[in-house]
């Protein structure tokens, strides 16, 4: 029994630091591009060593970042609706919506004891659908600055621009679900 509670108590960080399931099931569902991030990756995107962008990074454990051409993946206002409901289902609450650069945002965070434990930022245009599901935290007044930030990495932006220039190929995720550690 001892060793079943030391194995239990050992397994609890694994399953806390998973991605949302939410996410998970969006990635299953919908084609689009997938990516990975952890801290020492997010470093490497900060490519003028700006402060500001460290500062961002800081509480960021890993991230996971999707892309979903709307129109060719027919997601629509009701699945807008029922992946924002899923997010609250895991305990989620919505903590600020906006508007930024022709997207609207909304952020919502998941809190224990007191921490941010986990943020997700969903960003939507009429064209696209992005979802950042992080492990940890981001100041909700520099949301916006990540998604500049990953826009403007050479290698990260590619294959963005890829994605959305693929015309009317299949879309394999394997070829763009690209882990980067």
């Amino acid at each position: 029994m001892k060793t079943l509670s030391l194995l239990l108590l050992a397994a609890i960080p694994v399953f806390v630091s998973a991605q949302t399931k939410t996410t998970e099931e969006l990635d299953k569902k919908y084609e689009g591009l997938s990516l990975y991030f952890y801290k020492n990756t997010l470093r490497m995107l900060n490519q003028t060593d700006d402060k500001n962008f460290d500062e961002l990074i800081r509480d960021i454990e890993k991230m996971k970042f999707m892309m979903i051409d709307k129109p060719k993946s027919n997601f629509g206002d009701a699945d807008y609706k029922k992946l924002k409901s899923g997010y609250r289902s895991e305990s989620y609450e919505e903590m600020m919506t906006s508007r930024f650069q022709g997207r609207n945002f909304d952020v919502y965070i998941k809190q224990s004891d007191g921490r941010v434990k986990g943020t997700v930022i969903i960003a939507s245009d009429s064209a696209n659908l992005y979802v950042l599901d992080i492990i940890g935290r981001v100041a909700l007044d520099k949301a916006t600055s990540l998604f500049s930030t990953l826009n403007q990495s050479t290698d990260i932006g590619q294959r963005m621009k890829s994605f959305v220039s693929d015309g009317d190929k299949p879309r394999d995720k394997k070829k763009h679900g690209v882990k980067i550690d």
